[in-house]
C-alpha cells in the first residue's frame, strides 16, 4: 500500500496574509491561482520584484498599517482608517500626527506596559512555586 502525498495548498488570500501584503495589489496570476506551501516558502526566501515593491511601497493591509503606526487594528478603525494605505500615506499620517493617532499610540503603550507587568507577576509567582 503506497500513500500519495499531495502538496498542501492555500487560497491566495491566505498566502497574501502570510506574506504581509494586500491581496488586491498582487498580480492577477497570484490572485487567481492557488499557492502551495513550497511556493510560499520560495516567495518568502527569494521574493520576486513585485513582492519586494509591495512590501516597500504598499498598499499595505491593515495589520501592517497598524504595526507601522504603532497602534492596534481596532485603533485604526477608531481613527477612521479602514482601507489599505501606501507607505507614503503612512508617513504622511505620522507627520500629521492627528489627535486620534497620539491617543491610540498612548493606549497601545499602556497595553504593552500592562502585558509586561502581568508577565513579570506570573514569572515571580512561578519562581515562588519552584
Amino acid at each position: 500500500m503506497s500513500s500519495h502525498q499531495t502538496a498542501q495548498t492555500m487560497k491566495p488570500a491566505t498566502a497574501a496574509k502570510k506574506l504581509g501584503v494586500y491581496l488586491e495589489a498582487t498580480p492577477a496570476e497570484f490572485q487567481e491561482g492557488v499557492v502551495s506551501r513550497a511556493e510560499l516558502n520560495a516567495l518568502q526566501t527569494d521574493p520576486p520584484a513585485w513582492l519586494q515593491e509591495l512590501r516597500r511601497t504598499g498598499p499595505h493591509p491593515r495589520p501592517v498599517v497598524a504595526a507601522k503606526l504603532g497602534v492596534s487594528i481596532a485603533g485604526l478603525a477608531r481613527g477612521g482608517v479602514s482601507e489599505a494605505l501606501t507607505t507614503e500615506q503612512i508617513e504622511a499620517l505620522k507627520a500629521e500626527d492627528p489627535e486620534w493617532l497620539r491617543r491610540e499610540r498612548a493606549t497601545q503603550a499602556d497595553v504593552r506596559k500592562e502585558t509586561v507587568r502581568i508577565k513579570e507577576k506570573n514569572a515571580e509567582r512561578d519562581a515562588k512555586r519552584s
